[in-house]
């Protein structure tokens, strides 16, 4: 049941898809939008959703949600100060040893019922319990400065896309195919499976079920934040031209060549597919019922069939990632850079792969950049969109690497 929100004042969504290490792109973009509100300013996202990498965003948002620019420049320190081993163990022992107990368990049947991937990452989860307080959301809540917060998961046992929130006790839970929201205190366990990219990370267990990546089953990521009562969503997306974003084709089509695709190119159109293409399709989807409910009179509209218009607005990268990932891919730990050769990860035509598991601080820095200055591009729309009005004078645009 989607909650009704009054007739008079937009709630607004804040939507952050998954992509590893793309979602720095994400933070950029909220540092332009922090810079953009007055000084005063309150969280202007009482819906925050996020997907895989999204959700850490998502949720490290939620948690200072009471201090929303302070929650941004966390962020950002974060991001900034990224290395890969930060988020998977790189060093030899560690590499050789997952890789070790990935080949005996998928091939040879060795090492039991614990789950296995080709990466370890336990560093993430140090991280990320040292650089979280889950008792601000509930803080924020409590202060009508939240209305909710959710992460969504894959169940492997389930095969459903469950998005586990965090909200006010008005919002009801949702069940649709393949696709259910269950309300919950929300956890470390919750934001490791949905930020565990399946065979990459190894899935997490959440109760009595393995989860992962949320992004692998999620058919509708803009539905969780409509069932939390938003009423207009920003998307900020992490591929290159989506649906609706405004902005142009960036990458031109590439010359044939003669020779076989590399496990790396085939995995990063499973990667684009699973992280870029249901949020299209989505936003595409949204638009059309957007544009079939204004042809609807508003006094014939029938009740229950979702034709109720809703506000979308998308930010999304000006630039191919994965371009931007092959000019960092020497920022690879060298131990990374041997294992991924063979697959050709560290190839120009690999990149894609690289650029969900690039985890290093140019590279993410640059991400940040771009995300600053294409929300800055955008000003005028995210002003409007955000009901932020006229803006008296234009914001001054400092480099977010050198100020944050």
């Amino acid at each position: 049941m989607h909650q009704a929100a009054s007739p008079n004042k937009h709630v607004t969504g804040l939507i952050l898809s998954g992509g590893g290490a793309r979602a720095a792109y994400q933070v950029g973009v909220l540092a332009a939008i922090a810079d953009l509100l007055p000084d005063s300013a309150k969280n202007p996202f009482p819906v925050i959703v996020g997907t895989s990498a999204g959700a850490i965003n998502a949720v490290g948002l939620a948690c200072g949600a009471l201090h929303f620019s302070e929650a941004i420049r966390r962020l950002t320190a974060v991001w900034q100060g990224f290395h890969t081993h930060q988020v998977y163990r790189s060093d030899w022992p560690g590499v050789l040893r997952q890789a070790g107990r990935f080949v005996g368990h998928s091939l040879l049947g060795l090492g039991g019922d614990m789950p296995v991937a080709l990466l370890d990452s336990s560093p993430l989860r140090e991280l990320l319990g040292r650089e979280l307080d889950f008792s601000g959301i509930h803080a924020a809540v409590a202060r009508r400065q939240l209305r909710a917060v959710a992460v969504t998961a894959f169940g492997y046992e389930s095969g459903q896309a469950v998005t586990f929130y965090q909200g006010r006790g008005s919002i009801d839970p949702w069940f649709r195919h393949r696709r259910v929201g269950v309300p919950t205190r929300l956890s470390l366990e919750h934001l490791l499976a949905s930020a565990a990219i399946p065979l990459i990370f190894p899935p997490v267990k959440v109760n009595r079920e393995y989860f992962g990546d949320g992004a692998v089953r999620q058919s509708a990521p803009i539905s969780p934040a409509l069932h939390l009562g938003a009423t207009r969503v920003l998307v900020v997306g992490v591929s290159g031209n989506p649906q609706g974003s405004g902005a142009p084709p960036v990458e031109l089509p590439r010359a044939p060549s003669a020779r076989p695709p590399s496990l790396a190119q085939i995995s990063g159109h499973m990667l684009n597919s699973t992280f870029i293409d249901s949020l299209e399709g989505d936003i595409e989807l949204l638009q059309r019922l957007n544009h079939m409910s204004g042809l609807v009179p508003s006094g014939l509209h029938p009740r229950g069939l979702g034709l109720k218009p809703v506000d979308v607005l998308v930010i999304a990268p000006s630039q191919p990632l994965d371009q931007i990932a092959a000019r960092h891919r020497h920022e690879l730990p060298k131990t990374l850079r041997m294992f991924l050769r063979g697959p050709g990860a560290t190839k120009a035509s690999g990149a894609g792969v690289l650029s969900y598991l690039l985890f290093e601080a140019g590279y993410c820095g640059e991400l940040i950049e771009l995300g600053y200055q294409d929300a800055m591009a955008r000003k005028e729309a995210l002003s409007s969109f955000l009901d932020l009005g006229s803006l008296s004078a234009t914001p001054q645009v400092l480099d977010p690497l050198s100020t944050r």
